[in-house]
């Protein structure tokens, strides 16, 4: 299981700017955590999704190739770091 950071430099008001992912040894998302711009910090796991934020459908790859892409910044962070911010956000709101 790894646990990544990864800063996103760009001028969308609706995405986020840093997404960070739990990703087990399949290379698949288990859990996210994305931070917006207006301050809100929102999670996602398998039971939990919306069209706002939701687990990749696809393996992530690994994080040197993230990296590369200049318009990220991408490195490992630790268990606990995760787990912190995992308790501050929240579950996104169901539309509907």
């Amino acid at each position: 299981m790894e646990h990544w950071k990864v800063e996103w430099v760009h001028d969308f008001s609706a995405e986020p700017v840093t997404i960070y992912s739990e990703v087990g040894d399949d290379g698949y998302e288990t859990r996210k955590i994305q931070k917006f711009r207006d301050g809100r910090i929102l999670k996602a796991d398998e039971h939990h999704e919306t069209g706002e934020i939701g687990l990749s459908e696809a393996p992530v790859g690994p994080i040197e190739e993230v990296a590369e892409q200049p318009e990220f910044h991408a490195f490992h962070i630790s268990l606990s770091e995760f787990e912190e911010l995992w308790e501050r956000a929240r579950w996104p709101q169901r539309n509907g």
